[in-house]
């Protein structure tokens, strides 16, 4: 009596952890779609618009904010990416031009994609690039260097507790990706 019930509660159990697994793995593949919904539903995923917009025209000349300018390599990317300018201070409004400095250290041509962060990832929504190298790929030559334009200007809505924004970006190397224009669409599965 004992070994059948022995044998039983061994086939529950197998039984259970195989549920168990299934679950944990639905809920793994499940991740990242719910943390894009609830990033975009409480604002704070961090991703910046793709969108182009209009310069602004009305400026809050009561607030200053800075903003800090930050720069990776992804994938020992063999370049030089840094911002001209390590932070600005600007008024909601104001429309800035910032430039980045890129250079292709390798031995061949290249083709590759800024991915924008901003944080904090509340202030994503505020800050609007008017024109950005982030929209489209950027190829180069070896050994060839560049000056990359992004204007913009930070909403006049910005919370008045933000007064620092962090402007980041990551540069990926697009060899093996399909050769389209990023848009948010394409974009939403990555986390901030």
């Amino acid at each position: 009596m004992t070994v059948r019930i022995a044998k039983l509660s061994n086939k529950k159990i197998l039984i259970l952890l195989g549920f168990t697994t299934l679950i944990m793995f639905g809920f793994g593949f499940a991740m990242i779609p719910l943390y894009n919904v609830l990033c975009k539903n409480l604002g704070i995923n961090g991703k910046t618009d793709k969108n182009a917009y209009l310069t602004s025209n009305e400026i809050d000349w009561s607030r200053s904010i800075r903003v800090e300018f930050l720069t990776n390599n992804n994938n020992y990317l063999p370049w030089d990416f840094y911002p001209r300018l390590q932070h600005i201070q600007l008024h909601p409004g104001e429309n800035i031009l910032v430039y980045f400095a890129a250079k292709n250290n390798s031995n061949r041509l290249m083709t590759v994609q800024a991915i924008p962060s901003v944080s904090p990832g509340l202030a994503a929504r505020y800050l609007k690039k008017t024109e950005c190298f982030c929209f489209t790929q950027q190829t180069f030559n070896p050994g060839q260097r560049r000056d990359m334009p992004v204007l913009f200007h930070i909403d006049q809505h910005l919370p008045k507790n933000i007064n620092t924004i962090t402007l980041a970006y990551t540069l990926f190397d697009t060899r093996g990706l399909k050769n389209t224009k990023l848009t948010s669409q394409t974009l939403k599965h990555i986390p901030a």
